[in-house]
């Protein structure tokens, strides 16, 4: 439709396709509610207002119309589900954009998984913008399946639908001059550029600013988030399967710096969105701790919209895109209609089936687990004792940050053992990309089993085989199982496989829907449950402590990393 079509509609001196009637408009420009009718045409708000004539008419009775809730830093592939499968799980909630780092699969598949990604998201009713993964590898202390420089990623930048440059996670790399990232952040210029800075304040984070970064989904305290809202950055609230930070983060959020704030998701699991929800869950919970609602739906709409440039939606105004909200109570968000490009593609809940899945080819990011699972054995996972204390990853309840412990522990014949008394469990990193045949080996507590082993090829953001268990024999039956379906997750019990959820693309994604995804998923957490953890979704958990970008103590598959030294360091410790 073009500008001299949208003119004439708008004065009205054209019939449009829909009018919604006896709406109650909630503007995010001006922060009122009113009410009024929305005029549409094709995929186009054309007015505002009373006395248009439609084709067809919808009488709203009142009900509350927001702009499509936008969702400001998502990674698709840890939700387990494709690109079509994650919109049938997140569209009915209201979400009717997104912007993704394809990072996972780039790390696995390199530039044909983030082209996969693009292609799997062609023509849904869910708008997926992509930002160029940056750190690929994240670091060079992990193998990870690709490496993706500068030249690489420019050849991005004609698709439509990249907006940028994804979190920069290597900020030491950044911030000393490393001249790699430099080129990155160089191709990138005038777009916009995503931020992944935890811990850091200072100097270190005026350097992280004054090279062109814009914004951070990884702060976790007041102090993080009021020190980037003070240095111009957008702050962006995260509430994931494995990192809840809304509670700590709400605080900072006041009239006076509520419009550099977003709301993100950055990596949830099916159970969590189909039973809890997306943004909408987001925004639930802010307005039930006392957030101005139409302050959270701003933060949920144009916010998003106008950082990364998107001034064809976020609001519901003439000339904007025809993304909608229908709901009955501002104070309590469900949504009961959503409206994409004009059309209603969910009710209740439910998505209305209007387009077809893209037909894709899935050759390159299949097959993608390379190591020689039949040769491992219970001694692959041996740690020979060569002191008595050691440097053990504390998981933290809620959040991806860890601790850095010095644990005594349990020795036999001269090896280091797991203690599951002490929920001290063994913990190791398989790589599986390149058949380097290099294992991690190290000690975790927080995850709780007292049986059994958890296995996974989404380990964050290498993507090695990770698994953590209270006894060798149970963690090689969990690799074994997760290697033979081609990537997943496994959870096991000495020779047993007790559950387990097939993730042939990539290691990352099932090739099922997302209420297939979610009954496996759901068997697996019982049978977690069953060995003894009590952390809501332990495999979220363990894919991340393999993430050598966030602090403190983390393992790959190239040994015990520091990441506040920014190097690896030995197991063990003198006294």
């Amino acid at each position: 439709m073009d500008v001299a079509e949208i003119v004439k509609l708008a004065r009205g001196d054209a019939q449009a396709d829909l009018a919604l009637r006896n709406a109650n408009l909630i503007n995010v420009y001006t922060a009122e509610i009113y009410s009024t009718d929305i005029i549409i045409a094709q995929d186009t708000i054309v007015a505002t207002g009373p006395g248009y004539e439609a084709s067809d008419e919808l009488d709203l009775g009142g009900k509350y119309v927001a702009p499509g809730f936008i969702d400001a830093h998502v990674h698709i592939e840890s939700s387990m589900i494709t690109p079509p499968q994650f919109a049938r799980a997140v569209v009915p909630r209201g979400t009717t954009t997104v912007v993704s780092d394809p990072h996972e699969i780039a790390n696995v598949c390199g530039l044909a998984g983030i082209q996969y990604m693009l292609d799997a998201s062609e023509g849904l009713p869910l708008s997926v913008f992509v930002n160029a993964p940056s750190c690929v590898p994240a670091t060079h202390m992990a193998t990870a399946g690709a490496d993706l420089g500068a030249d690489q990623l420019k050849t991005l930048l004609g698709h439509q639908r990249v907006l940028g440059l994804a979190e920069v996670m290597n900020f030491p790399g950044l911030i000393l001059g490393d001249p790699d990232v430099l080129a990155k952040l160089e191709a990138f210029s005038g777009r916009v550029i995503d931020g992944h800075s935890p811990g850091v304040t200072g100097p270190w984070l005026n350097a992280y600013v004054a090279a062109g970064v814009g914004s951070d989904h990884e702060c976790t305290t007041l102090d993080e988030a009021q020190d980037r809202l003070r240095l111009g950055m957008y702050v962006f609230i995260r509430e994931s399967t494995g990192a809840r930070n809304l509670n700590d983060l709400l605080p900072a959020v006041t009239p006076d710096n509520s419009r550099r704030v977003c709301f993100c998701t950055d990596d949830r699991h099916p159970n969590d969105i189909l039973d809890d929800g997306h943004i909408d869950y987001i925004l639930r919970q802010a307005i039930g701790q006392g957030l101005d609602p139409v302050t959270a739906i701003r933060m949920a709409t144009l916010n998003p919209a106008e950082w990364f440039r998107l001034r064809d939606r976020g609001a519901i105004a003439p000339g904007k895109r025809a993304d909608l909200v229908v709901f009955s109570d501002l104070h309590d968000i469900q949504p009961e209609i959503v409206f994409c490009g004009g059309r209603i593609v969910a009710r209740d809940n439910k998505i209305a089936d209007l387009w077809p899945e893209p037909a894709v080819d899935e050759s390159e990011v299949r097959d993608t687990v390379h190591l020689n699972w039949e040769a491992l054995t219970p001694s692959t996972f041996a740690i020979p004792a060569t002191g008595a204390r050691a440097r053990v990853i504390g998981v933290i309840e809620g959040q991806v940050m860890t601790q850095h412990r010095i644990e005594n522990i349990t020795l036999e014949d001269g090896f280091a053992c797991a203690d599951p008394e002490r929920d001290l469990l063994k913990m190791a990193v398989i790589e599986r990309h390149k058949g380097t045949g290099g294992v991690g080996l190290g000690f975790i507590q927080g995850i709780g089993l007292t049986a059994g082993a958890l296995a996974a090829s989404v380990a964050h953001d290498h993507h090695n085989i990770v698994v953590i268990g209270a006894d060798d024999q149970s963690m090689l039956t969990a690799v074994r199982a997760v290697c033979q379906l081609s990537g997943g997750f496994a959870a096991a019990n000495q020779d047993m496989v007790l559950a387990q959820l097939p993730l042939p693309i990539g290691g990352l994604m099932s090739d099922q829907s997302v209420e297939a995804v979610r009954e496996a998923m759901d068997l697996l957490l019982i049978n977690s449950a069953a060995l003894g953890s009590d952390v809501h979704d332990p495999f979220m958990v363990m894919g991340f402590m393999a993430l050598e970008v966030i602090p403190t103590l983390r393992l790959t598959d190239l040994g015990l990393i520091d990441v506040e030294q920014f190097r690896p360091v030995s197991l063990f410790v003198e006294d």
